[in-house]
């Protein structure tokens, strides 16, 4: 006879996408430069075109002038609490995870102090001394991270309800003057975990991560403008695309692949896989190779929902985003039902991968 075990189950979703598009076409007269700091010599109109074709992006959203990454992270963090339908002072954790805190419109500053999770219970107005509130900063896949330790503690017996939220505000770190700058985007979301006995497996079944730093940890880091004419210290963003889309294509199906093998389980098994948003030719060929792993010959849009072509690429924001967008049936060919095996991925700054397999109650 079974006997009941503890799961990490997720029991309500939230998101917050800002109100402000920047569309393609925002950008035909800005002024782009190399790392050289030479102008570069093809016309905006044919940048953009390329950058279109590659990353499949046609609009992003920005933060609202007057807003920062932490209010983003309490308006999904409302949102996802009103869903579970849980007492906010009945939450032990609340996990943010985001990599540059809250960064200010008028002087582009980075704060961090008080933590952005003090940030979002203060905002919440939880007195519970018991609830404890702090920041992972883990690149691009940091959600996802916080989901793995969200387990740790259910799994530990620690904790009953952990609210692990993904909040980013790239528009303001990024380079305006480098055309990656046109990639990235802002934006929230937030799932509520609980604690549940269950006599079959459910919610968080096995999960894998690994860090290489030794040749990849700069990919991503901070610099100068790529403007010479920038005459200000401000360091930005900086992204080396080439090597990052070759690092993610040579650890993320194989992490995969793990993370199915600890779980005895095929890529036949998984309905869905919500990966990272980065770039949509990446993410294809990530998913293309998984499938190959398998045998498998599906079209990879058939069981990747993307979001990247309104929403850019927010960070640690996109998965959680993918999840309630999929909950409130908001993917058109997308659906989530009881039972369904899913797959979160994710892969950024450090240079860090995971991976989590979830099976839906």
């Amino acid at each position: 006879m079974s006997e009941n075990q503890l799961y990490s189950v997720i029991i309500g979703t939230g998101s917050y996408i800002p109100s402000r598009i920047i569309k393609n076409e925002d950008f035909l007269d800005r002024k782009f430069f190399n790392k050289e700091g030479e102008r570069l010599k093809k016309s905006n109109q044919e940048i953009i075109q390329k950058f279109q074709e590659i990353t499949e992006i046609e609009e992003r959203r920005y933060i609202e002038d007057e807003y920062v990454t932490s209010d983003m992270a309490f308006f999904a963090a409302k949102e996802a609490l009103s869903s579970a339908q849980l007492d906010k002072e009945d939450l032990d954790y609340i996990i943010v995870a985001h990599n540059f805190g809250d960064v200010n419109f008028d002087n582009q500053k980075t704060d961090i102090l008080p933590s952005l999770g003090s940030r979002v219970k203060y905002k919440l107005k939880i007195q519970n001394p018991n609830c404890i509130a702090y920041d992972l900063p883990f690149g691009c896949p940091g959600w996802v991270q916080g989901l793995i330790q969200a387990n740790y503690y259910i799994k530990a017996g620690d904790a009953k309800n952990i609210l692990v939220i993904g909040a980013e505000t790239l528009s303001r770190i990024s380079d305006p003057h480098d055309i990656d700058s046109m990639i990235y985007a802002d934006g929230a979301g937030a799932v509520v975990i609980q604690a549940q006995d269950s006599e079959e497996p459910i919610g968080i079944l096995k999960h894998k991560s690994r860090s290489d730093t030794i040749n990849h940890a700069m990919l991503l880091k901070m610099g100068l403008s790529y403007n010479p004419d920038y005459k200000d210290d401000t360091l930005f963003m900086k992204m080396n695309g080439r090597k990052l889309y070759e690092y993610a294509l040579n650890t993320v199906p194989g992490l995969v692949k793990e993370t199915l093998d600890l779980a005895g389980l095929e890529i036949s098994d998984i309905k869905k896989i919500l990966i990272h948003q980065a770039n949509a030719k990446m993410d294809d060929a990530i998913t293309k190779r998984i499938l190959k792993f398998y045998g498998q010959k599906l079209d990879p849009r058939e069981i990747m929902p993307m979001t990247i072509t309104k929403l850019g690429n927010n960070s640690v924001a996109t998965v959680p985003i993918l999840l309630d967008l999929l909950n409130k049936k908001k993917l058109e060919d997308h659906q989530l039902k009881s039972q369904d095996h899913i797959l979160f991925a994710s892969v950024g700054a450090g240079m860090n991968v995971n991976a989590v397999l979830y099976k839906v109650p």
